[in-house]
């Protein structure tokens, strides 16, 4: 009867381990998230630029992406990109070069968005009074835009945060491999996996609640 007890000892012996976990997930997310705005930025604003064929290439690159599940995005960074290359890539340089290109087709369509949600008389009056392309997108209509993408990169976060969970298949010790190891190690699944999905409904739920609040902000 005991052994069938909830046993918060178990949880207190596996934290150093659940937490390494936990750092990895959290780096991934992390870089993936700053990498995927920062390609995004550049493919929306290709997109948007009105050169046909430079937008048919960025087109076909964001919903290429988003037609692929991630997990197969894994595995071609994990072993079909060292086959054309003939060279070796770590597990984690495999996961976040892949994280990285797979969300930036999704912040490119958030940030593509954004923008086309600003009125075109925002780029006339720029225009009109002397600045260039460059510096009517930096300094007049990304700002505006920034603020209505807010809570939809956030949102967007919260679920690569959940898809960090993929990076098994490529033997990566993210938060939930680490529990999985723990609870088949221990015998404990309960008390391991209980705490886990805490972690993930406390983390997931704070970035939901700033994304409501964000938006509501907005609109208020």
């Amino acid at each position: 009867m005991a052994e069938a007890s909830f046993d918060l000892a178990v949880i207190a012996r596996a934290l150093p381990f659940l937490l390494e976990g936990l750092a990895l997930s959290l780096i991934l997310t992390g870089v993936a998230m700053i990498g995927g705005i920062v390609l995004g930025l550049g493919l929306a604003i290709v997109r948007l630029s009105g050169r046909p064929m430079l937008a048919a290439l960025a087109a076909a690159y964001v919903n290429g992406f988003r037609a692929i599940p991630l997990v197969l995005v894994l595995f071609w960074f994990y072993f079909l990109v060292p086959l054309l290359l003939g060279q070796a890539v770590g597990a984690l340089h495999a996961a976040l070069i892949a994280f990285v290109l797979f969300e930036a087709a999704y912040y490119s369509e958030i940030i593509r968005a954004g923008i086309q949600g600003i009125r075109r008389g925002q780029w006339h009056a720029a225009l009109a009074s002397g600045l260039g392309y460059a510096q009517t997108l930096r300094f007049v209509i990304l700002p505006q835009a920034f603020r209505t993408m807010l809570p939809l990169m956030i949102t967007q976060a919260v679920v690569l945060f959940q898809d960090t969970s993929l990076v098994y298949v490529i033997s990566l010790r993210d938060l939930m491999t680490s529990a999985s190891i723990v609870a088949n190690r221990d015998n404990r699944l309960i008390e391991i996996y209980v705490f886990v999905a805490v972690i993930y409904f406390l983390i997931c739920a704070t970035g939901a609640f700033w994304a409501g609040r964000l938006r509501q902000g907005r609109t208020e």
